[in-house]
């Protein structure tokens, strides 16, 4: 029998969010022999024009850097909706609601494919209970406008919830899942379009699909490195994976606070710089920078009106 798993995001956000809150509520009362955390090698990174008291998370740029798309919640890590911001010579513009988002229904996770061309994100705009979160995706006509929400079809999407859709180049779809049929809570899930129609799912299996919860991931260009997003019973933290032959073997944690959760990784074109957000005191949640390598590229993330 399968283990029972939750139906949507809901329920795993709201868990994350009790969590958070509870955190805050302790900050000024610790015990006298309870240590703080030791810094983390993240850096903030949000630009002060998308910065705000709420909660930025899932962050995607244009080819060109001159675009940022993400997902906003609010402190309480819910209500999600996309953003869109461009660069100007002042910085990045204030943030506004892209022509495909929805009225009365949750959006989150956006990802923009290698050209552009192409975004893909969740969204309850399916289900009048606003529960099942499905993946769609949106495609830039020549004059560079979005046209109509499309919904990808089963088994890519499910009577559960799928999170964080990440395309690759060939048009494979890296995703979480809390379908039936998994390794424990939410999975790991790689999709493949087949010639002339139709889709290919299957569970990426272990070590990247266990009994514990991975619900999110982010793969590197050239397919030899992943960061997924995994509770192991300590709240959600970021895992970093390398591929050996035909799998994938694991390489340690992502330097980030121990004490808050991390979600929605977004690796560098080089896979040698990861983004990702978590808890920043009075402003909720951040986007953090760090750096995987020695000597990353540190022309990534796109700078805008002269931010480091």
């Amino acid at each position: 029998m399968a283990t029972p798993r939750p139906s949507s995001r809901t329920s795993l956000l709201r868990s994350l969010a009790a969590g958070w809150l509870v955190l805050a509520g302790c900050a000024g009362a610790d015990a006298p022999d309870r240590q703080p955390p030791k810094p983390a090698a993240a850096v903030r990174w949000t630009p002060p024009g998308i910065a705000s008291d709420q909660y930025e998370s899932s962050p995607t740029f244009s080819p060109d850097g001159r675009e940022i798309y993400f997902m906003r919640s609010d402190r309480q890590f819910a209500n999600w909706r996309i953003l869109h911001s461009r660069c100007g010579r002042d910085g990045w513009s204030a943030p506004q609601a892209p022509s495909f988002a929805a009225a009365s229904a949750a959006d989150a996770d956006p990802f923009l494919s290698a050209d552009g061309r192409r975004l893909y994100f969740v969204s309850t705009r399916h289900d009048p209970a606003g529960e099942d979160l499905d993946i769609y995706y949106v495609e830039r006509a020549a004059d560079g406008a979005w046209g109509a929400a499309q919904r990808l079809p089963e088994p890519v999407n499910s009577k559960a919830s799928e999170l964080l859709p990440r395309a690759t180049a060939d048009g494979r779809l890296y995703f979480g899942s809390s379908r039936d049929g998994g390794h424990g809570k939410n999975d790991l899930y790689l999709a493949t379009p087949q010639p002339g129609a139709g889709w290919q799912v299957r569970n990426l299996g272990p070590p990247l699909s266990t009994a514990a919860d991975e619900y999110e991931a982010d793969v590197a260009r050239d397919g030899r490195s992943l960061v997924a997003v995994i509770d192991r019973g300590d709240r959600s933290h970021l895992y970093r994976f390398e591929r050996h032959g035909e799998g994938w073997r694991e390489s340690g944690r992502i330097p980030a606070r121990s004490d808050v959760f991390q979600v929605g990784p977004l690796l560098s074109p080089r896979g040698d710089r990861l983004l990702f957000a978590q808890a920043d005191g009075e402003r909720s949640g951040e986007l953090f920078l760090v750096d995987l390598v020695a000597q990353p590229d540190r022309g990534w993330p796109p700078r805008c009106g002269g931010q480091e």
